[in-house]
């Protein structure tokens, strides 16, 4: 599924800044493709090999928490396990 031209303005308010890196939570990015955050997270799994560990992390709970705290309003619900962190790009191997 390709995305519809989304506006920068409405990408830049969802970026993060978690562990030095720009990054998108797995909620944020599901949403920009117009899916579950369910069906984007089992998508990843399915398919882990074409996820290297320089693109996407998953949040431990003290981030989360931390995050939680900066952001008053949780777009993320109630979770059970830390979000995925997607990264602005992956590094030069």
């Amino acid at each position: 599924m390709k995305p519809e031209s989304i506006p920068a303005e409405h990408v830049e308010t969802r970026i993060l800044f978690v562990r030095a890196h720009k990054v998108l939570l797995d909620a944020d990015l599901a949403a920009l493709y117009g899916v579950s955050t369910k069906v984007l997270v089992q998508a990843v799994r399915r398919n882990i090999e074409r996820f290297p560990p320089d693109f996407m992390f998953q949040l431990t709970e003290r981030e989360l928490k931390i995050l939680r705290s900066q952001i008053v309003t949780s777009s993320w619900g109630g979770i059970r396990i830390p979000p995925i962190a997607f990264t602005e790009q992956r590094s030069e191997l």
